[in-house]
């Protein structure tokens, strides 16, 4: 099918067409356009959210879990899977964008060419034609002046008064006109006949060739379109593997998420090791005594385990004055002596297994000079063996202190398992129906002072730690579970010292002794649960208060007793004091709760 023999008198109507599919073609551009800058919006805001969740560096211990992990390795392929449709964005501003904006100028010069050769062609026929008309309109007069003339002559001849030389004359004019006629008639036909062969090459040549320059110009867009879909789709189908990768990914991370192991983990994060207590007997007693062994009972059970009630009552921010020095350990994130039994256990594995692989690598690396040593001894122009002898040296002593702090770890842990393994002794079962020491007593009813805390430190010390201290191994830590320095530890070195200290002749003397011993020394409460700042806290530097930053983990020793306060303790440097509950998240452990 050709324009030119189809559509050779639908000159107007090709040029609008024309027209027309240049703009559609433009409006697919701005269709492309306005699709990568979506697309790249859409890797934008894809990369945004995945990182506002990324986990931050608070929350990597809940990352442990398998759910968890499963959400970091999807978020991970959501961002690679948003640099693909930057991909695909970037692509087709390349291959499609920047090449429609192109052809479409270059349709529109082309188009433009044509349409001035289609015009000028048809100016040529116009010419044409109006040069046959002014030769036929030329010819029509010189027919009419003719006729005019042989009438005019025809006339005078039948008039006979008229002369003989009027009657040559109107001949003449006669004979001239014919002959004007005769000539405008040649030219009439000369022009005729141009102006059909004109026409002719028009209609059967130049036009059809202007039409199918158009033809082939608008058959060019049409398949430039085509072809520019196509690339839109390729570019497209590229990406789809890696796309495939990261739904792959994103399903293989949904597949991993194990619900048992996220419980078993939950356990092995939070059991504390304690064991549960056992049930309160009933203790005959006289009236007297009610009221003496019934408070140290209750005072030694809040005391003496995570499980028991904390004290209902506690004095000002007084009472931690001269406890706040005392309690802290100096090796307190070493030992981990400020986690519960189970998971300082676990910590201690995992400081041992370390310590263990640190040891082999030590020796692995002196086995090396050793040998590189012998080597040298034996041929001297390899090197000299004293450069070995320093680094063998050095390697020695890291050895040596690697293996002292294996040993040490070694013991903390056995003696985390021995208290892990220990059956759990319930405050009603120390007392034995006796009467409680003096000292516990008298410090014990004095619920107003402002030293209530220490004092009730002191009567749960007595009676709570009483049998612990003499059953640790070798009497090497106290039954707080740190060594603390003041007086308390002076006057436990003096009784030490003078054979008192493994009396099993009097155990009552004993009991009366550790009484007097807790009065100065108060152990380490063990905490009830965790907390978290939400605001920051100026300590008034008092030394009863205890600054904090928002965001920081600390422990709890002492929930609000309706005061507004919250005793806690730092994890490393074991500093304690108070802060204010309605700056602190708190969250108890489950032992915390049974009583």
């Amino acid at each position: 099918m050709n324009w030119g023999t189809e559509l050779w008198d639908q000159y107007d109507n090709l040029a609008a067409h024309t027209h027309k599919g240049i703009e559609f073609l433009d409006k697919y551009g701005n269709f492309v356009k306005d699709r990568c800058a979506i697309e790249l919006e859409y890797a934008g805001k894809l990369r945004r959210l995945v990182k506002s969740y990324q986990p931050k560096r608070k929350e990597e211990d809940e990352y442990q879990y398998s759910a968890c992990k499963a959400f970091r390795q999807l978020l991970q392929e959501l961002g690679d899977f948003a640099g693909q449709r930057e991909v695909v964005a970037e692509n087709l501003q390349s291959n499609v964008v920047r090449e429609l904006h192109l052809l479409a100028k270059e349709l529109r010069e082309e188009r433009k060419q044509h349409l001035n050769e289609g015009a000028k062609q048809v100016a040529v026929l116009n010419s044409a034609i109006g040069a046959l008309e002014r030769a036929r309109r030329a010819y029509e007069r010189a027919a009419r002046e003719s006729e005019r003339a042989l009438e005019t002559f025809q006339k005078a001849d039948a008039d006979l008064n008229l002369s003989r030389a009027e009657l040559e004359k109107q001949k003449a004019n006669v004979k001239a006109r014919s002959q004007a006629c005769e000539e405008a008639k040649q030219e009439y036909t000369d022009q005729l006949r141009k102006t059909n062969e004109a026409q002719r090459q028009h209609y059967e040549q130049r036009l059809p060739h202007v039409f199918k320059q158009l033809q082939d110009l608008d058959e060019k867009r049409i398949k430039n379109i085509k072809n520019f879909m196509l690339s839109s789709v390729d570019v497209e189908r590229k990406v789809f593997p890696i796309i495939m990768q990261c739904l792959d990914g994103m399903e293989l991370a949904a597949n991993s998420i194990n619900e048992k192991e996220d419980t078993q983990l939950v356990i092995e994060r939070y059991k504390s090791g304690f064991a549960p207590p056992e049930e309160f007997r009933f203790e005959a007693m006289s009236g007297g005594e009610v009221a003496e062994v019934v408070p140290q009972n209750h005072l030694t059970a809040a005391r003496g385990t995570v499980s028991g009630h904390r004290i209902k009552k506690r004095g000002g921010l007084l009472s931690i004055f001269s406890s706040n020095k005392n309690n802290m350990s100096m090796d307190g994130k070493e030992d981990y002596s400020d986690l519960p039994p189970n998971q300082k256990k676990k910590k201690l594995q995992a400081k041992v297994h370390e310590l263990n692989k640190q040891v082999a690598q030590e020796q692995a690396a002196m086995e090396g000079l050793m040998k590189m040593k012998g080597v040298y001894e034996t041929n001297p122009t390899l090197g000299d063996p004293m450069t070995v002898e320093g680094q063998l040296n050095e390697c020695c002593d890291k050895l040596k202190k690697l293996r002292a702090q294996l040993r040490k770890y070694e013991e903390l842990l056995a003696e985390a398992n021995s208290q892990l393994c220990a059956p759990p002794i319930h405050p009603a079962s120390r007392t034995n129906g006796s009467a409680p020491p003096a000292q516990a007593i008298s410090i014990g009813s004095n619920s107003e002072s402002l030293s209530r805390s220490a004092s009730e430190s002191s009567v749960s010390t007595g009676t709570g730690t009483g049998t612990g201290a003499h059953c640790a191994a070798g009497g090497a830590r106290a039954a707080g579970g740190s060594p603390e320095s003041g007086l308390g530890g002076e006057l436990a070195a003096a009784h030490d010292a003078n054979g008192h200290h493994h009396d099993d002749h009097d155990e009552h003397d004993a009991h009366d002794h550790e009484s007097d011993l807790d009065y100065y020394y108060e152990p380490d409460l063990q905490p009830l649960g965790y907390c978290k700042a939400l605001y920051a806290f100026e300590a008034n530097g008092t030394g009863s208060t205890m600054r904090m930053e928002c965001g920081e983990r600390l422990l709890v020793l002492e929930t609000d007793a309706g005061d507004g306060w919250t005793r806690v303790r730092r994890h490393h440097t074991r500093e304690e004091g108070f802060v204010p509950t309605t700056y602190i998240a708190t969250t108890l452990y489950a032992d915390a709760h049974e009583h």
